[in-house]
């Protein structure tokens, strides 16, 4: 899916996946192609066994480790999914979460964070274009054009 989303960014649909201030440590670089080097995310600074959140409503399509991180990803309406890790998960497979629903706790041992634990989280369309997450937090912006 690389057109426009099912959901408004910003409209209350989905919240940050950690309470608090939003710190963000490292952005996200989109790779040049899909297979290229690239930030696929961004970092939050977090603290070890803090809660991490389930950013909108959905499902769980994964809980558990992927090279040896543990990682919980959320399929949400309109063909996005959110990834957050590394997460010690407190779901399972198939459970429905909604926005805000714990997800589990934050680990300690993200590569390259400057503090003493970041939450990587993710997101990507079906067809595996990452975008940034942050967009799910902004407003949406508007802007009108002519109709000719």
């Amino acid at each position: 899916m690389t057109g426009p989303f099912a959901f408004a960014p910003g409209d209350g649909v989905f919240q940050a996946p950690l309470d608090g201030p939003v710190t963000v440590t490292r952005g996200f670089e989109p790779p040049s192609d899909r297979y290229a080097a690239g930030h696929r995310g961004v970092d939050l600074a977090g603290v070890p066994g803090q809660t991490v959140r389930s950013a909108g409503e959905g499902t769980v399509i994964f809980a558990g480790l992927v090279g040896g991180r543990p990682v919980v990803s959320v399929e949400h309406p309109g063909g996005v999914r959110t990834t957050y890790e590394p997460v010690a998960p407190t779901v399972v497979r198939g459970q429905v979460v909604s926005r805000g629903t714990p997800l589990g706790t934050l680990r300690p041992g993200h590569p390259n964070c400057p503090v003493t634990a970041c939450l990587h989280w993710g997101l990507r369309t079906d067809d595996n274009v990452y975008l940034d997450p942050l967009t799910l937090l902004r407003p949406a912006q508007v802007r009108l054009l002519p109709l000719n």
